[in-house]
């Protein structure tokens, strides 16, 4: 391809091209499904649509979240008034970007719009590609459905008036962007001023759009003022603008604002900030003690600041070479500068700050780390747009919130991600190289339309955007082509295919931005930043294996192979091990796709001033149907297929079934194998029988060789397995890429509980060292809320048209082993129980549980101090029902689980128990008191100081009225499988969260606390 003529052909839609008589919504069977989702708690209805149409091979996880989150569901002019269709939605993305780029001049002829807009389509439906959530909710709605909507503030450059002006309206034009990086000066008032930051952050907030601000400039607690008197400092603005953060979000959108809050290590304020969230944490711990709600949303954190941001630091490599020879001088010292008075400017010890540092993110999680000069050493525009070269305002200062773009302050970034797994054909076992470089094409293409027909919430941004062009796209669902190639994650072959791909990606976006440029003109600032773009090109180029000199032969310079502006090697791909592995036509596509970016950008520069980012790709990668996210490896072996009718069908992710295949295991063998990773075992523990979910272990499975073991290792351990990922595998997978993007790469490394704060040392001065330019650290438990690590045993729908033979043997066998008549066994004579006393709100709540002479829960008595009150009778009748239910042998969890998160009132705080602290309703209470007497305290705000232990005994004095009970403990069982934290979505109230990059992402409705 030497034009972007020949970008515009036929691929996956060749049997058009002769055909008038159909289209590409022709080339897929479709299907009518329902999507209904409620909120997990309140059981309030969120969605329920009716007679959706689908390609037929999405799952219904895939159509709930596509109906839900991006389907328009007011204003459309059919019979609805809301879209009902995948055709709708490809609609009128489709048809807009291809009438921007219709408008730019990049498409000249009906045949290349015919063309662009068939393939597009297709590799939408087909789930190749998909464009971050913005574009989702707002393109083309003017187009195809005349919502234009009213003027929302929103600006965008205009070429023919050369200056930026306001927008008509809301969807004429497009927001589709998700991420942005804001600038702040060191003012109380006017543009950019710690006032105006208010403004603009709620204008993004409000918009479901993440940002990104470096705060180094505002000057620290102390320092003179110009009206005479003192600065409050950094700290208080950033408490005040945290708050903002909050508010807007529990105003106006259903999750938490998206910020990140980066600062330089030598503000004279960085212990405070270093130290802020880990000394909130611990209040919230306390807080939590005292019964609040602990929640990630609850009473107890929304009491605490800085609960709505990601911190990161700003680490210099001046620093970070301090650093590296503390074990030589311990004594090394950096000075902290006060921003315009220099009596706050004082000599710190670098050991103090790196103590600081990594001992607060191994408490909480944060700060982060930014490698600030290996961020600027990529930098395709250390120009700016006035040519004043490394001046504060032209370097790169943040990112935003997920990490992943870094560029100039006050500009913004579209995204999208490409499914890699849909371009591996399992019968052939190739990668499909040319159909990923066609889509790669047409994505850029999309992304550059969005620009040009885009807007934005700042003059500045908008301004920005026209001038430099930047787009982002990324890949998702490596993991699995990893697994089917037969790649453990952390491995030289799984990293070598990663960068090689990604490599990929990124040198043949530079190609098409470099045809781009020559149809129409490189983006405006390019030639005053051209030498150091060049630069940074030829660095690229040598990491992708390839030499400058040989692509450019007739320069009167030689570059040679040695990186250029550079502290550190980069991790170059090994194009031994790709033609090893028999890669070599990815080799060889890789080497070729630089050539050109650098050849055809030295003759005619780029359209875009950088092309690609590593997202974490929440919400679209359910779309998609990924088995992973990003560049994440998979979270277990399990995976949870949601069915039409309601519930989940727990099934072995389908991926690894043509892994066994492809390493050679026979049918018998893969079954057996499956079998043992689905595998439960019925146990009987304390009188109680119940199944045991061993929830997707692979270790010991028959047949499975030990040499192909780490090709299912897990991001964390699975069931009672010992093999998981180790944190290092994560950053080396970081590194390797991380030379090959324009941007940075969305990630965080999970740590286990026991990890030191001497691991996190080591991993973030590893990570400098590599090349990383910013990453995230979390160590389990590190936070009083976090993500959990679910089973789905409480929602398991399976079938016996599911099972194996095997299992329907085990079935039969298990059913008979614990088989009991269908009779009531009504308890006789005195009986011994235990009573726990409660008061939500003014209501005093007496439960009693009495058990037999065997230790069986007999009977659940509910009694009140309002008597005569309908309440009275009330729990009287809830007595009456449970009782009789204990009696017919109905197991106590199953009446737990039944009751469980019901929500009426009374509900909220619980006073007079030494656990149970908040409740969503008298039956969630009685809920909680099984579980204790079940000895399972996880659903309780307070925990017995020893239950982390295995097992212990507990002296019911503490926590019960006793009542002549003969022994006076109750063994504990920790529970092993369902794993429940104090975190729910905030848009379905669900708990299967998961960290997701560096944001969590909801597992049944696809929510993100990120921006894309």
């Amino acid at each position: 391809m030497k034009s972007l003529t020949d970008l515009f052909k036929r691929y996956y839609t060749k049997e058009l091209e002769n055909n008038s008589d159909k289209t590409v919504y022709d080339l897929f069977t479709w299907k009518k499904t329902d999507v209904f989702l409620k909120d997990h708690k309140s059981g309030k209805v969120l969605v329920d649509m009716k007679d959706l149409e689908f390609p037929e091979q999405y799952s219904q996880t895939a159509c709930d979240i596509i109906a839900s989150k991006y389907f328009r569901r007011a204003g459309v002019p059919n019979e609805n008034g809301y879209e009902n269709s995948m055709k709708a939605i490809a609609h009128r993305m489709v048809n807009f970007w291809c009438e921007a780029l219709k408008d730019e001049g990049i498409i000249k002829t009906e045949k290349e719009a015919s063309i662009f807009y068939d393939e597009s389509v297709y590799a939408l439906l087909n789930q190749m590609y998909a464009p971050n959530s913005p574009q989702w909710f707002n393109t083309g709605l003017a187009q195809s459905y005349d919502i234009k909507g009213s003027k929302q503030g929103l600006y965008y450059f205009d070429e023919n008036q050369k200056k930026v002006v306001d927008s008509c309206d809301n969807y004429t034009r497009t927001q589709a962007s998700a991420c942005f990086i804001l600038s702040i000066e060191d003012k109380l008032l006017g543009p950019h001023s710690i006032s105006d930051q208010y403004v603009t952050e709620t204008k993004l907030f409000k918009g479901g759009s993440g940002t990104g601000t470096n705060f180094s400039s505002i000057r620290a607690k102390g320092e003179k003022l110009s009206g005479g008197g003192f600065s409050s400092g950094l700290m208080s603005f950033l408490k005040g603008l945290d708050r903002n953060a909050g508010a807007i979000k529990s105003g106006g959108t259903t999750r938490r604002a998206a910020k990140m809050v980066c600062l330089d290590v030598d503000h004279p304020e960085i212990m405070d900030f270093m130290t802020w969230k880990a000394k909130e944490e611990n209040k919230v711990r306390a807080l939590g003690k005292m019964g609040y709600d602990m929640d990630i949303d609850g009473e107890a954190y929304e009491t605490v600041s800085g609960q709505n941001s990601n911190n990161s630091v700003r680490f210099s490599d001046y620093f970070m070479n301090k650093v590296d020879n503390l074990n030589n001088n311990p004594d090394e010292t950096i000075e902290l500068k006060g921003r315009v008075d220099l009596k706050l400017d004082k000599t710190i010890g670098v050991s103090d700050i790196w103590e600081a540092f990594n001992s607060s993110s191994w408490q909480c999680a944060d700060p982060a780390p930014q490698f600030s000069d290996t961020f600027n050493a990529w930098h395709t525009c250390p120009a700016g747009e006035d040519g004043a070269l490394n001046a504060p305002y032209n370097r790169i200062n943040s990112t935003n919130p997920c990490g992943e773009y870094a560029f100039l302050d006050d500009s913004s970034c579209n995204l999208a991600s490409i499914n890699i797994y849909r371009f591996y054909n399992n019968t052939t076992h190739k990668f499909d190289i040319d159909g990923y470089l066609h889509v790669i094409g047409l994505v850029q293409l999309i992304l550059e339309s969005s620009i040009h027909w885009g807007q934005y919430p700042t003059e500045d941004i908008a301004r920005k955007s026209y001038l430099f062009r930047p787009t982002g796209l990324g890949i998702s669902n490596a993991a699995s082509l990893f697994m089917v190639m037969g790649y453990a994650y952390d491995s030289d072959g799984a990293r070598n295919l990663a960068s090689s791909l990604i490599g990929i990606l990124t040198g043949y976006s530079y190609y098409i931005s470099s045809l781009i440029s020559k149809e129409i003109g490189a983006f405006k600032k390019f030639e005053i930043n051209k030498s150091y773009m060049m630069r940074v090109i030829r660095n690229h180029v040598r990491t992708a294996g390839v030499d400058p000199d040989d692509v450019i032969k007739n320069s009167k310079t030689k570059y040679g192979n040695d990186f250029e502006g550079l502290n550190y090697t980069p991790i170059k791909v090994d194009h031994n091990i790709l033609n090893k592995e028999g890669l070599k036509y990815i080799s060889l596509c890789l080497k070729d796709c630089w050539g050109k970016a650098l050849s055809y950008g030295e003759e005619y520069g780029y359209r875009n001033a950088q092309v690609s980012v590593i997202a974490p790709t929440g919400t679209i990668s359910f779309a998609m149907d990924c088995g992973a996210t990003s560049i994440e490896p998979f979270f277990s072996h399990i995976v949870y297929k949601k069915l039409s009718g309601g519930g989940f069908l727990t099934i072995i992710n389908p991926v690894i079934t043509v892994a066994l295949k492809n390493l050679g295991y026979s049918n018998d063998e893969v079954e057996d194998i499956l079998d043992y990773v689905l595998e439960k075992e019925t146990v009987t523990e304390n009188g109680f029988t119940y199944e045991k979910v061993l929830d997707g272990k692979i270790e010991g499975a028959p047949h499975l060789k030990e040499e192909h073991l780490p090709i299912f290792d897990t991001s964390n351990r699975c069931g009672s397995g010992e093999r998981y990922i180790l944190p290092m595998g994560h950053v080396l997978m970081v590194a390797a890429i991380t030379p090959l993007i324009s941007g940075a790469i969305s990630k965080t490394v999970n740590l286990p509980k026991t990890a030191t704060i001497d691991d996190f040392k080591n991993i973030v001065l590893s990570s400098w060292k590599l090349g990383v330019k910013g990453i995230a650290l979390y160590r389990d438990s590190s936070k009083a809320a976090q993500p959990l690590n679910t089973t789905l045993t409480d929602n398991v729908d399976l079938k016996l048209e599911d099972l194996t033979y095997k299992q329907l043997l085990q079935k039969a066998k298990d059913l008979q082993k614990g088989i009991k008549p269908s009779k009531r066994d009504k308890p006789i004579g005195i009986r011994r129980g235990t009573t726990h006393p409660a008061q939500i709100d003014d209501v005093k709540i007496y439960t009693t549980v009495n058990r037999r002479e065997n230790g069986e829960i007999s009977e659940i008595y509910i009694t009140t101090d309002r008597e005569g009150t309908i309440i009275t009778g009330l729990l009287n009748s809830l007595s009456k029902a449970v009782s009789v239910m204990l009696q017919y042998h109905v197991p106590p969890q199953d009446i737990a689980r039944m009751l469980r998160g019901q929500k009426y009132e009374p509900y909220g705080f619980v006073q007079k128990h030494p656990y149970i602290k908040h409740v969503s309703s008298i039956s969630d209470l009685i809920s909680k008191v099984i579980d204790i007497e079940l000895g399972d305290f996880s659903r309780c705000q307070i925990k017995p100081e020893n239950y982390d232990e295995n097992t212990l005994n507990i002296n019911t004095e503490t926590a019960v009225s006793s009542s002549n009970i003969p022994e006076n403990k109750i063994k504990i069982k920790k529970v092993d499988g369902e794993r429940l934290y104090n975190v729910t979505c905030p848009n379905c109230s669900g708990t299967r969260m998961v960290r997701n990059g560096t944001c969590m992402v909801c597992l049944d409705c696809g929510s993100t606390t990120g921006c894309s």
